[in-house]
């Protein structure tokens, strides 16, 4: 088998997946990034520490689309390697995307933010609601970079979860020349984690308002 189709999604779409030998072509690729990861010197004061290790209740990962790459190891320092979900779309490229994820050790919640929301966000309420992390990039899937998009707050006020606000600050990287400038920390440099955690309480405020302190503190956390 190559690249399959399952049947339409609860939203009305195909599902596509990628399998055999073409699925195969992303090990080395995500043994590579694995490896890559381990050279990284991640940092954390104690308090940020204590907010990525926070473990006793499933929460909400919100993150700029740029500091993906970042991600799986995060996890696997500080919050010992619990799976984390994302959201990918259920389209041929989400195929991709999602095999990707799977060799560097981020789940996929197939569905699209942008057709059948609503059900995208049932699919990740559902997970939280299991007891697993998810991650949201709230500028992504495709931008614009930094535009901090309520489908998190949506996500985490259904969940009735708290959300962990995660930064990321390079010594030396390397940007792609995409929409985002995705960010590729060079093997041996340092990355300066940061993470602010915000109550399910906080949260329930006015919708605006609370947005665009999430946007702040996240842009503040994320220093380019």
């Amino acid at each position: 088998m190559t690249e399959s189709t399952s049947a339409p999604a609860a939203d009305g779409f195909h599902t596509h997946h990628v399998s055999g030998w073409r699925r195969a072509l992303f090990w080395p690729i995500g043994l590579l990034i694995k490896i890559w990861g381990l050279t990284w010197r991640m940092e954390a004061a104690p308090s940020d520490a204590a907010n990525i290790s926070k473990g006793d209740e499933p929460v909400a990962i919100i993150l700029w689309h740029n500091r993906l790459l970042i991600t799986a190891e995060v996890f696997r320092r500080f919050r010992g390697g619990r799976p984390i979900y994302g959201l990918v779309s259920a389209s041929k490229d989400g195929a991709w995307l999602a095999a990707f994820f799977d060799v560097v050790g981020i789940r996929s919640v197939r569905g699209s933010s942008s057709r059948g929301g609503r059900e995208a966000a049932m699919a990740l309420s559902a997970v939280l609601r299991a007891g697993h992390d998810i991650g949201i990039t709230p500028d992504g899937p495709r931008g614009p970079c930094y535009d901090f998009k309520p489908g998190g707050l949506i996500v985490a006020r259904r969940a009735k979860v708290p959300v962990l606000l995660l930064g990321g600050e390079f010594e030396s990287v390397w940007r792609l020349k995409s929409w985002d400038r995705f960010c590729i920390p060079r093997p041996f440099s340092r990355v300066k984690i940061r993470c602010v955690q915000v109550s399910a309480e906080a949260l329930n405020g006015d919708r605006t308002v609370v947005l665009a302190e999430l946007d702040a503190t996240l842009r503040r956390i994320n220093p380019d």
